[in-house]
């Protein structure tokens, strides 16, 4: 179930009869696909720098990358990064990019049982938010479905505060959008072109695929997410608390729009969207971490096939 194909970068595989994922430690430790029984690619990556076994095209190389948002490799996937997001203070995560937690490498370790395999991936100590990161994924077999663990350990020698917060990013070309589970309270909180339109469907909020540059929060989100496109979907399942501060204005979903643009926006640090891309991002409440301490949240992923 657990496959390592060597080469640049070097791949993780892990597999069972109903999913395939393919994990780059190198690159942010990355899932960088996933694959149901038909073979259909359900995350979104930029073909222009990876091919579809995740090699490097010819003439890229990579490298740890700080910067701006203009300076950003978005080699697309899913990744896990620490919120607030911001440029304002030593609170705030300055990113992407990131050459420790965005763009380093992380380490690998196995394991493999008669019921499951797991690939964990950790990454690298990073002195400004005193973090390092772990995600661990768990594939059972005989399910379209699997784990994902999150973790954020103080590594340093003072109290930080930070929220987990992973991000999924797909293709919004065609038909398609994204349902948020709860009720109709909607944060707008990012525009770069606008403030993407949304509809309430029973007990849960629409955001259909559109040609914007702007965020959403989801204060009220009860603890799952789905996303819809290309024949396929991906719902999220995790535990919200709802006692807990959530960054963002108490955001514990946000969903992202981006899609090309003539120039880049210079109001968003140069940002220039290679393609018409959606981020379902989770977020796991503020958390004081003194030294030494960790945060974990999980995610259960499943994939079926698209009812509508």
């Amino acid at each position: 179930m657990i496959e390592r194909q060597d080469g640049t970068p070097e791949v993780w595989w892990l597999a069972n009869d109903g999913l395939r994922l393919g994990i780059v430690p190198e690159l942010g430790g990355r899932l960088l696909s996933l694959s149901g029984k038909d073979g259909r690619e359900l995350l979104w990556r930029n073909d222009d720098l990876l091919t579809d076994d995740l090699r490097f095209r010819d003439g890229h190389l990579h490298r740890p990358v700080s910067g701006g948002l203009g300076d950003w490799v978005n080699y697309g996937g899913d990744k896990t990064w620490p919120a607030p997001q911001g440029w304002a203070g030593a609170d705030q995560w300055a990113g992407p990019p990131d050459p420790v937690l965005d763009s380093g490498a992380y380490t690998v370790t196995t394991e493999e049982r008669a019921d499951a395999a797991v690939v964990t991936l950790t990454s690298g100590d990073e002195p400004r938010t005193g973090l390092r990161l772990g995600r661990r994924f768990e594939l059972r077999r005989g399910e379209s479905a699997y784990r994902l663990t999150l973790s954020a350990r103080n590594t340093s020698d003072r109290d930080v505060r930070w929220a987990l917060w992973n991000v999924t990013q797909l293709a919004a070309d065609g038909e398609g959008g994204t349902l948020v589970g709860g009720p109709e309270h909607v944060t707008k909180l990012l525009a770069g072109t606008g403030y993407p339109k949304w509809e309430q469907r029973g007990a849960a909020t629409f955001i259909p695929h559109q040609d914007v540059v702007g965020k959403l929060g989801f204060p009220a989100a009860t603890g799952w997410l789905s996303h819809t496109g290309g024949g396929s979907t991906l719902t999220q399942r995790f535990t919200v608390d709802t006692g807990a501060e959530y960054p963002d204005r108490g955001s514990r979903v946000e969903v992202w729009l981006e899609h090309p643009l003539p120039e880049p926006l210079a109001e968003l640090g140069e940002l220039n969207p290679p393609a018409r891309i959606v981020e379902c991002e989770v977020l796991g409440p503020l958390t004081t971490l003194p030294p030494g301490e960790e945060t974990t949240m999980t995610i259960d992923v499943e994939v079926s096939a698209c009812t509508a």
